[in-house]
């Protein structure tokens, strides 16, 4: 799908039409540059690779800067691959907000909040000494028994347990487009999306 990349800048909200209040998440949607394009003789599937936002060239690995300057592109920070853009890009070629022009849903992709290690009640939503369940006895918030006894003598993977919370690849799907403010290349989006302020995500037709 095409798509740009992007900064997540906050939340806020507008009112619809109907006079009703929407929360929304303002992204900073590019302008993205093409820094690369994948062709089906070459690579094997056809793609653009576009880059965002900038950065220098003492903070740039030599084999990257030398993908850059092929491109005829400053460096940049954050790159991501795209398919079936409706026009034929170019190496070199800016691709901004006003892609999402007459798009009515997207989907984002972001990195979620790091939550820490966190036990099983906040993690897997366990019910503790209310609901005493898994050989709970009188232990709150406590994850109770995790398995048999001699057979199978071992804990099966997959057993939700305590353990690192967030920090995941997050996919959202088919959140509503409400603006694009091109001039400042902003887009606005109904709900919420994953990641902290400043996050960088990437926003799919």
């Amino acid at each position: 799908m095409p798509g740009l990349l992007g900064k997540k800048i906050g939340m806020t909200s507008v009112f619809s039409a109907e006079g009703k209040n929407v929360p929304c998440t303002v992204i900073e949607a590019g302008p993205c540059v093409v820094t690369q394009v994948k062709t089906v003789e070459k690579d094997g599937y056809e793609a653009v690779q576009l880059g965002f936002q900038d950065k220098k060239e003492k903070h740039t690995t030599k084999p990257l800067m030398g993908h850059f300057k092929k491109a005829g592109v400053t460096p940049k920070k954050h790159l991501a691959e795209f398919k079936e853009f409706e026009t034929e890009l170019n190496l070199g070629d800016t691709v901004t907000v006003e892609l999402f022009n007459g798009a009515t849903f997207v989907d984002v992709v972001g990195t979620s909040k790091g939550k820490g290690f966190q036990g099983v009640v906040k993690r897997h939503g366990f019910g503790g000494v209310g609901q005493t369940t898994h050989g709970q006895h009188n232990r709150a918030r406590k994850p109770g028994s995790i398995g048999a006894c001699s057979y199978p003598a071992k804990v099966f993977k997959g057993m939700r347990m305590g353990g690192q919370l967030g920090g995941d690849r997050v996919t959202v799907q088919n959140l509503q487009v409400l603006k694009v403010i091109a001039e400042h290349n902003l887009l606005l989006i109904k709900g919420s999306v994953p990641g902290c302020k400043g996050s960088i995500v990437i926003i799919e037709k």
